[in-house]
């Protein structure tokens, strides 16, 4: 927005406050970071970026279609996103696990070797092709002036309402509801799918609720970050939280924490700034990852270099 920034903290807190739509804006902005980053942390453990990237593609259609008829955006967003998180889900000839049968399991990639993980990328990678042939025909087709094209694309946040943030709100706690309820068979069947099926945990079912979940998330994450930028909130904060601690409570945390951070920051530079806030969020949560790659490969080394040596009898 232009606005002149101050050093002061409190009078900046102030100033991002005093604004009606700033206030939206900061809680729709927490509501999304919570949201995607527990659920992104269950999809970076499961392997399953590629579909939550799909997934935030077809948000473009989506938006762009509901325009074209003339209502909310939102309703775009959650109708397309559901719908293809069903289509990926649906992907025929799997079996009780989730994936091929034609091949063995591999425990370290998290998909069968040839049958299952060439399947199902294939699948979602046709949709996220059509889905985004069908997003640019809707905006040929729309006649009328598109100005909030790059807001859909790289993310906004002055049009934010009051009745936009309860949407919100009610869709993330539904979502996280359904998540605890399911969240420790997800867990199991997400790092062991093939003992999680031995003993009759329901992972095919679990994959289809946990893409649909993972829709909703994308719809709501698109609107604040952009189609476009996604992963900012939805990969990064898990993928950094990760990479520093392997606990999953703790790495859960930090992800929502890292989440959080980085959503305000971006959030309060991009007011300062003529700047889409999407650029911001996605580098900020960049910067953080280095770090936290950073802290990890360089602190062992450091430690090992400072470690006292035992006398060389050679």
């Amino acid at each position: 927005m232009g606005t002149v920034l101050s050093w002061n903290p409190i009078v900046v807190l102030q100033d991002l406050w005093s604004y009606p739509f700033m206030v939206n804006a900061f809680r729709a902005g927490t509501i999304v970071a919570v949201l995607a980053g527990v659920l992104g942390w269950f999809m970076v453990l499961r392997k399953q970026t590629f579909a939550g990237h799909t997934l935030s593609l077809v948000a473009f259609p989506g938006a762009a279609g509901a325009t074209l008829l003339g209502i909310g955006a939102g309703y775009g967003y959650f109708a397309f996103c559901l719908g293809a998180a069903l289509v990926i889900g649906g992907l025929p000839g799997l079996g009780r696990n989730g994936f091929s049968r034609q091949s063995g399991f591999s425990r370290q990639s998290g998909f069968s070797r040839q049958g299952g993980f060439s399947r199902q990328s294939a699948v979602t990678g046709t949709v996220q092709a059509f889905a985004l042939a069908c997003g640019f025909l809707f905006v040929a087709l729309y006649r009328g002036f598109l100005g909030g094209i790059n807001a859909l694309l790289f993310g906004g946040f002055l049009g934010i309402t009051s009745g936009q943030v309860l949407v919100l709100l009610a869709v993330a706690v539904a979502a996280l509801v359904v998540l605890a309820v399911i969240g420790r068979p997800l867990l199991f069947a997400s790092i062991d799918p093939d003992v999680a099926g031995a003993r009759n945990v329901p992972v095919r079912a679990l994959s289809v609720l946990f893409l649909l979940l993972l829709g909703a998330a994308a719809a709501e994450t698109s609107q604040i970050t952009g189609v476009l930028l996604v992963f900012a909130l939805m990969v990064m904060p898990a993928a950094t939280a990760q990479a520093l601690t392997a606990r999953p409570a703790l790495s859960l945390g930090l992800t929502v924490l890292i989440g959080l951070v980085v959503t305000w920051l971006g959030l309060a530079v991009a007011y300062y700034s003529d700047y889409p806030i999407g650029f911001f969020v996605t580098s900020f949560g960049f910067a953080g990852y280095l770090l936290a790659l950073g802290a990890r490969d360089g602190l062992p080394r450091v430690r090992s270099i400072a470690a006292p040596r035992g006398p060389s009898w050679q």
